[in-house]
């Protein structure tokens, strides 16, 4: 179904996030969490998953982390070992400055098939020290004969303020990108305005519409609000103070969250671009994560009519 979705074949998909097991874990630790994701995620209607690559984002900003940062084991090792009895087809995230131009080159060799999906994700900032550009890793993918479906980041935030996310998509797309999957959304505005303008400016090109996938974030806790806006999730005053101010946060997010990928779903389908759906949870409580999973169930219900 993900393929489909991609291939422009179907109208929607829904995905799950997930992030690698500690670097530190013990085999059996490894084992113990994969499984209890394995139940989660089994039986739900999920077209793939998502594993990220993280990086230290200290650089980012000068304010202090509200959880340690901790380095996870490579998300294709995780997928290929831990997760393969999910039979579903898996997005890698790639951070690329990681990594020295032969060692892409070496990667991109070894994910040689058009059913291998992933996403490059470039620095945290220009302060980060890298081996690999994120134009260079591009590069390195356009001149290779990968047939790996790669995809890029959208931030449509940033549009807000650069008025250039729709540009950057552009150029994504030329230089190999088929599909996006955003930051975490909670901000519509700043969405409706780059989805309007990533519209007209694709209709100016010659180049296909890369498909958009939205990723959805429950927030059930201050800490959590307060890690998400670390990470650079846009949450408006009014929805802050809304969250904040209920006595039940969970449920406001999940309450919040729905109604805004309606209205996104509405305004994608105007502007016939095609859609789909990451499901995460950014917390580690279970509170917040069988939140997560309740989530898939009420994005699936949404996108029945997309």
């Amino acid at each position: 179904m993900l393929y489909q979705f991609l291939d422009g074949k179907r109208k929607s998909a829904l995905l799950y996030g997930l992030t690698p097991p500690k670097k530190s874990s013990t085999k059996e630790r490894i084992l113990e969490i994969s499984q209890t994701q394995l139940d989660r995620l089994k039986g739900t209607p999920i077209d793939g998953v998502i594993l990220y690559d993280l990086q230290d984002e200290a650089s980012r900003t000068k304010k202090e982390r509200p959880f340690p940062f901790l380095e996870t084991i490579d998300p294709l090792e995780y997928a290929s070992e831990y997760l393969n009895r999910l039979n579903k087809p898996f997005i890698i995230y790639k951070a690329v400055g990681k990594c020295s131009n032969e060692e892409v080159k070496e990667w991109l060799q070894a994910r040689d098939n058009g059913t291998n999906l992933s996403v490059f994700v470039g620095a945290a900032s220009k302060m980060q020290t890298i081996k690999t550009s994120l134009p260079q890793a591009y590069s390195l993918y356009k001149n290779s004969s990968s047939k790996m479906r790669l995809g890029g980041v959208a931030i449509a935030e940033r549009h807000v303020v650069k008025q250039d996310e729709d540009l950057r998509v552009i150029r994504k797309i030329e230089d190999g990108c088929s599909f996006f999957i955003t930051q975490a959304v909670y901000d519509y505005e700043a969405t409706k305005s780059f989805l309007m303008d990533y519209k007209k400016s694709i209709s100016k090109s010659n180049l296909p519409t890369a498909p958009m996938i939205f990723t959805l974030t429950p927030c059930g806790s201050i800490k959590t609000l307060e890690f998400m806006e670390w990470l650079g999730i846009h949450i408006p005053k009014e929805v802050k103070d809304r969250l904040i101010n209920s006595p039940k946060m969970l449920e406001e997010s999940m309450s919040y969250l729905i109604s805004l990928f309606k209205k996104i779903t509405i305004l994608a389908k105007e502007l016939n671009i095609p859609i789909g759906v990451n499901i995460e949870s950014v917390a580690i409580r279970k509170e917040e994560i069988e939140a997560s999973i309740k989530l898939i169930y009420e994005i699936e219900n949404i996108l029945r009519d997309v």
